[in-house]
């Protein structure tokens, strides 16, 4: 029997990184249906990788240098990792037919898309695809819902932490919005790795929680996005929790700073800044539309997001803020359905 063909995607970093490629991941698919899309990346990303149907097979892919194609040379190589120079270089070790890429002055002989730090990182994989004369669809973020198990059905996720200190918005403030959420009668669960276990800990203690209330090191990825996927709401940072939250259609309020929510945030059609109004006025009766399913809080600031202490811009957004937001998603969840 004939083995099809490989188109070797190479996108290994995290939970974010990789459901913002997802478009790009979906176009390559429909225009390659005969081919056998296999997607480097990390192992512990597998769980969410059998969720996008575009993708064939994972190849266990830790990082940089440590692409290990193990068959013929793939037909089409696409770099979704990064504007080079290693990226380029691990996919070129393949012997690829052909490669898709940003251009890279260290492969001049290269061809590629001129890199641009300006676009949204859903945009910038898709331009990428469309550079190769394929059609994207921004907006096919959406998975399914996991198959596993909800931990806890129906809670208020709060995810405090962050991958650097200049995304980590004060523990004290999480307390307090956690600690008014639960004075309200829902339930509320702290989520994230097992490094920040004493981090969602303390913050627990801080709200008068139990530590039933601390999932924090103790669910793996498929948990967590079972957790996400059927949550009342989710309030985070800029992290991957905020990306499955636009992926699986749930409720979320996103604290941002200091990267802009116009590079990392969820689709501008599905997010809001401020309370919706009705309809416009002098069209007939005014009836409420559904609120967008994201609030996006920023202050403006952009700054380094791999800066050691919290940013400016995100320390400008208050606690009362952040609670008033949550406090308007859940209404208007009970209100919509």
């Amino acid at each position: 029997m004939a083995v099809s063909a490989a188109v070797l995607v190479l996108r290994a970093l995290g939970v974010g990184d990789l459901l913002t490629a997802v478009p790009a991941l979906r176009a390559l698919r429909a225009a390659c249906p005969g081919d056998r899309l296999v997607l480097a990346a990390p192992e512990q990303l597998r769980d969410l990788v059998e969720l996008i149907d575009a993708v064939d097979e994972l190849l266990p892919t830790p990082g940089l240098g440590e692409l290990d194609w193990p068959g013929p040379p793939p037909r089409l190589a696409v770099n979704l990792h990064g504007s080079g120079p290693e990226s380029i270089h691990d996919l070129l070790a393949t012997d690829p037919a052909e490669l898709l890429t940003h251009r890279h002055p260290d492969f001049p002989d290269v061809p590629g898309l001129d890199w641009r730090a300006d676009v949204h990182e859903v945009d910038r994989w898709c331009r990428l695809v469309e550079y190769h004369h394929l059609e994207a669809d921004r907006s096919a973020l959406s998975l399914p819902v996991p198959p596993g198990p909800n931990p806890v059905p129906d809670a208020v996720v709060v995810h405090p932490g962050a991958a650097f200190p200049a995304r980590r918005w004060p523990p004290e403030r999480f307390a307090g919005v956690v600690r008014e959420l639960a004075a309200a009668g829902h339930r509320v669960v702290l989520t994230g790795n097992a490094g920040e276990r004493d981090l969602a800990v303390s913050i627990a203690e801080a709200a008068g929680l139990g530590e039933d209330a601390v999932l924090a090191g103790r669910t793996g990825l498929a948990d967590l996005a079972a957790l996400v996927a059927g949550a009342a709401l989710v309030v985070c940072g800029d992290t991957g929790v905020g990306h499955l939250a636009t992926a699986f259609g749930t409720p979320s309020v996103l604290l941002f700073g200091p990267t802009p929510p116009r590079l990392w945030g969820p689709p501008p059609s599905a997010r809001q800044h401020r309370d919706i109004r009705g309809s416009v006025p002098g069209r007939g009766r005014r009836h409420p539309e559904p609120p967008p399913k994201h609030i996006v809080l920023w202050a403006g600031n952009v700054g380094d997001p791999h800066g050691e202490e919290p940013d400016g811009g995100l320390l400008l957004l208050g606690e009362e803020r952040v609670l008033a937001a949550a406090r308007s998603a859940l209404e208007a969840r009970v209100a919509h359905g």
